[in-house]
């Protein structure tokens, strides 16, 4: 533990260069209200605080910039979630009353307003379908080869997937499939039916069989929405660094398993090469559980360099969570 006057010396150099994105000089350190030193003090102070690696002085003649470690340390042990502005909270909570429609419509609305309200890239994972209720399960025909199968889930998303037809799977059959499906499933949770009753009809178990089997593949594929990706952008100045961060932002797998990790850890912080992702180390991700009746059924956060505003982004990424864990309970 550093002791109060290092502690205080460093909490003004991190808000500072989150604030400019500057170096901080000693001066500027002994003209914070919160340090009664002088600056040969903060000087000194300044270099002790590099030599144990919380901070780091990129030119000779420049000052200090906070390293992973300072960073760490400030979200760990100052940096407790502040409060939305009231402007923030008002946006919130009109736009969670407002949001009605598809689920996948307000997951991604919710991963732009995050991104709005924090200037960072934000991640909406929504729950799996395969966790979630049957309201309802059709087969349409699109063609003598193809039909659509749609389902629609207790949370308000819809899926839908494309199933091949063979000779003799008309309209008909189509309709008798679908009225067997909803018997088996309607009320169910996908994930949870291992398989469905006979119907006493080969060509109509043949059907929905199958559809069951498709609607599987995609009831257990993770829902990802970004936001705010152009924030992260303008964040950096290295032409690398963005290609870096963009590459990786449009791979869904990372983005899902980043999360997942991070939340699964136990933490709601990960700063640098802490989340494990290299192409992502000169970023922080901020990150919150969505809960639902007690249970974790999705993920909402933040990225953004490792300067970021994490005060601001805690209360925001709590909140927001909060908030949309109460509109998918309420359908």
């Amino acid at each position: 533990m550093l002791d109060d006057r290092k502690t205080a010396i460093l909490a003004a150099v991190v808000q500072e260069y989150i604030a400019t994105a500057q170096p901080v000089g000693s001066g500027s350190v002994a003209r914070t209200p919160s340090i009664q030193v002088s600056s040969a003090t903060v000087r000194s102070e300044l270099a002790v605080l590099e030599q144990e690696g919380f901070l780091v002085q990129p030119h000779t003649s420049a000052g200090r910039i906070p390293t992973d470690k300072g960073y760490r340390y400030f979200v760990d042990n100052l940096a407790t979630p502040g409060r939305l502005d009231r402007t923030s909270q008002r946006q919130v909570g009109e736009f969670f009353s407002a949001a009605h429609g598809r689920l996948e419509e307000m997951l991604h609305q919710t991963s732009n307003l995050l991104a709005d309200l924090t200037h960072s890239a934000a991640v909406v994972v929504g729950p799996r379908a395969e966790a979630v209720e049957v309201k309802k399960i059709q087969l349409v025909g699109l063609s003598d080869l193809a039909a659509t199968v749609v389902v629609v889930l207790a949370n308000g998303s819809v899926e839908h997937v494309t199933l091949d037809l063979e000779d003799g799977d008309d309209d008909i059959r189509l309709a008798t499939a679908s009225a067997h499906l909803s018997s088996q499933l309607d009320g169910e949770v996908l994930g949870r039916l291992s398989e469905l009753s006979p119907s006493g009809d080969p060509g109509v178990d043949r059907l929905s069989n199958a559809a069951l089997e498709r609607m599987r593949t995609i009831a257990a594929a993770d829902h990802v929405y970004t936001g705010g990706v152009s924030e992260v952008a303008r964040a950096f100045d290295a032409v690398e660094v963005v290609r870096s961060v963009l590459h990786t932002l449009e791979q869904q797998f990372v983005v899902v398993s980043l999360v997942s990790d991070i939340v699964n850890r136990g933490m709601s912080v990960a700063i640098g090469i802490e989340h494990g992702v290299e192409p992502l180390s000169a970023c922080s991700v901020v990150v919150a559980p969505v809960v639902v009746d007690g249970e974790h059924v999705g993920s909402v956060g933040v990225l953004g360099p490792t300067r970021m505003n994490y005060p601001q982004a805690l209360a925001t990424v709590d909140v927001v969570s909060e908030q949309l864990g109460h509109r998918i309970e309420d359908g």
